[in-house]
């Protein structure tokens, strides 16, 4: 998995803005540390919202359809194995934890196809490609999303997600605005 090209836009604004309920707009790194630790879920971390992460992430089929169930996601553009499976060098698309059998049976169901199309033979290659397949998408996300991800995440069993949670960790203000001491220590 490889996480690059990562922008943040708003965190001093949205940081300013956490003191709007209180008519207060100045910047408070107390407050929003205060409000951004505050329980998931109770409401008083919104500001959170207004800080939007951008990156480009590329990462297994596996981790892309556990991504999908948070919809405070938005996937900008992303690499289409429906239009490039032809194309794509399959030993090269998968990670190492894709058996060299499966690859070889990738390579000739793509071969099969090429020498004759057909929608059963294109249906036989997008049901046998293997879960291992790497694909890039640019993101757009925000700290809150983050937030429950990091919460939700932290200690899953696929290494792509502790490799998410270090790259959120990594983001900047993250740990100081939205980790506890608690979470610190999970």
């Amino acid at each position: 998995m490889l996480i690059e090209n990562t922008e943040v836009y708003g965190l001093v604004e949205s940081v300013r803005a956490s003191g709007y309920p209180m008519g207060n707009d100045n910047y408070s790194g107390k407050r929003a540390w205060q409000l951004g630790r505050a329980k998931p879920g109770s409401g008083h971390d919104c500001y959170l919202k207004g800080i939007v992460v951008q990156a480009n992430i590329t990462a297994p089929q596996y981790f892309w359809l556990q991504w999908g169930r948070y919809h405070f996601h938005d996937i900008i553009s992303s690499e289409s194995k429906m239009h490039r499976i032809l194309e794509m060098d399959i030993a090269k698309q998968c990670n190492e934890y894709v058996d060299g059998p499966i690859i070889c049976l990738m390579q000739v169901l793509v071969e099969e196809y090429k020498n004759k199309p057909s929608t059963e033979a294109f249906q036989k290659i997008i049901a046998n490609c293997p879960m291992g397949l790497m694909l890039k998408a640019r993101i757009s996300t925000n700290y809150l999303q983050l937030k429950s991800n990091w919460h939700q995440r932290r200690h899953h069993k696929l290494e792509e997600w502790q490799i998410y949670c270090d790259w959120i960790e990594s983001l900047p203000g993250f740990r100081e605005f939205v980790l506890t001491i608690e979470s610190d220590t999970e």
